[in-house]
């Protein structure tokens, strides 16, 4: 039996600009603890919300952690410049000048998601501390966004992206969730044939892990792929509702 449903649709993740795809994943968290246990870090006493750019501590104030300042025009469309304070490194300098393997935070939030699997991969090997970076990272590898950087923007973000984190979020909780059926809203929109095969197989192992999948979609690579299809039309609006096909 179905114990939940979820409605992955092409709306932004988070409710702000502020919002990432390594705060909505949760990645973040690892990453400010991370920080906190170098040593600088240790001798300056500081805590894991000091490496939040949403909350005073750390942050840059002058931006307050935005990296960027707003002007606001009249009548026209407001102006957006590089905070001169920080520079759009979003952090005050003593945050910046603590360091993991060469890198500061804002160097880490600048990674796109392969450059950061292959630093944490790399850096796991003498720490066995980073590997669960990893292991949250590579669901946003599989559905195809090895090019987003970790602290990009979620306004940034086309909804085709933004449906494709939310169902990495979902690939990385693994086998913890009950049957659960994901309907997904044209998810191919405005994506290669290479990245669409990704999709697949995303929806492969969200199957695998027990879960159902129903896909409102015009791609022909993906109507083959399933194992049971609705037709409707064969218009849209008055002319449209009603079933053409069903079954294999």
């Amino acid at each position: 039996t179905i114990k939940a449903l979820e409605f992955v649709d092409q709306n932004p993740i988070g409710k702000s600009s502020r919002s990432n795809p390594a705060t909505y994943l949760k990645i973040y968290d690892d990453i400010r603890a991370l920080f906190t246990s170098q040593p600088l870090a240790k001798q300056r006493n500081m805590k894991p919300a000091f490496f939040s750019f949403n909350v005073t501590g750390g942050r840059c104030e002058t931006c307050e952690g935005e990296g960027i300042q707003t002007i606001e025009m009249q009548f026209m469309a407001d102006i957006h410049l590089v905070c001169e304070n920080c520079g759009g490194k979003r952090f005050k300098q003593e945050i910046l000048d603590v360091t993991f393997k060469g890198k500061n935070i804002a160097d880490i939030l600048d990674l796109t998601v392969d450059e950061a699997i292959d630093f944490f991969r790399l850096a796991s090997k003498a720490s066995g501390n980073e590997s669960k970076l990893v292991t949250k990272l590579l669901p946003l590898q599989e559905v195809g966004l090895g090019y987003v950087k970790l602290g990009q923007s979620s306004s940034t973000l086309s909804g085709g992206e933004a449906q494709r984190i939310k169902l990495a979020s979902f690939l990385g909780k693994g086998n913890k969730q009950e049957h659960t059926l994901f309907i997904f809203d044209e998810p191919t929109t405005g994506l290669h044939i290479h990245d669409i095969n990704k999709l697949l197989a995303s929806f492969d192992a969200l199957i695998e892990q027990g879960h159902s999948i129903l896909v409102i979609e015009h791609n022909t690579e993906v109507i083959k792929s399933a194992d049971w299809v609705i037709d409707i039309g064969k218009e849209g609006g008055d002319a449209g509702g009603y079933i053409l096909y069903e079954g294999a």
